[in-house]
């Protein structure tokens, strides 16, 4: 398996592009391969990246979230644990916020919307290949609005008597904002079939029967914030 500083040596950028989009897979794959500094191999599943990542180990990891056979947070996790030294961007769509939190979280390193992604993507990825952290504006605006609510929940008292792990308390936050199972799972990195077990514990825990009252009670003890 060559090492990235193998190829570093020879000053080549070895991307995994991971996008099941196969008009946007080309788009990028042209973008970057036009430019003799990079390297580039294309997946459009987490299984076809899975089998580059068998052999090889990229400098750079560039992935879509939803792909058709599971969580861009998967892949992001699993390369992270494997190569600390590959610097990961997602490229996706804002839709689910708490996608957001969980890539960067998982390690990303830049998180770049699909219809906001800068003209010239080869000046891009090398960025991020100088240990630069590229960020769409309205990514940034949400991490900051979000840090602010985290750290305003803080000055108040957390109750918790109903001792909710930390897992709960982030599920009782998309049932909060309305999430249904399927979406909680997918931006928290859980099976879907999981969920459902975690909200019966939560209602035990908090004694509640209903969305509304789970929700009220969490807020009354300052777990959430709305």
């Amino acid at each position: 398996m060559a090492s990235i500083a193998d190829r570093e040596q020879t000053g080549t950028i070895t991307v995994l592009l991971v996008e099941d989009d196969a008009p946007t897979r080309g788009r990028l794959y042209d973008a970057l391969s036009t430019s003799p500094e990079f390297e580039v191999t294309a997946a459009a599943t987490l299984s076809e990246a899975r089998q580059y990542l068998a052999s090889a180990t990229p400098r750079i990891l560039l992935t879509d979230l939803q792909l058709p056979d599971g969580h861009g947070v998967e892949l992001i996790r699993e390369i992270r644990a494997s190569s600390p030294a590959t610097d990961i961007m997602v490229i996706s769509i804002l839709g689910d916020e708490e996608s957001v939190i969980s890539a960067i979280v998982a390690g990303a390193t830049g998180y770049l919307l699909k219809d906001a992604f800068p003209t010239d993507v080869a000046a891009t990825v090398r960025e991020l290949a100088n240990g630069h952290s590229p960020i769409s504006a309205s990514i940034a605006r949400f991490i900051v609005r979000r840090t602010q609510v985290q750290t305003d929940a803080e000055r108040r008292p957390v109750l918790n008597t109903a001792k909710l792990t930390a897992r709960e308390i982030d599920i009782l936050w998309g049932i909060a904002k309305g999430f249904s199972y399927a979406d909680i799972a997918d931006s928290l990195g859980l099976s879907r079939h999981t969920v459902p077990g975690h909200i019966k514990s939560i209602y035990r825990k908090l004694e509640v029967n209903t969305r509304g009252e789970a929700v009220f009670e969490a807020v009354q003890q300052g777990l959430i914030r709305l």
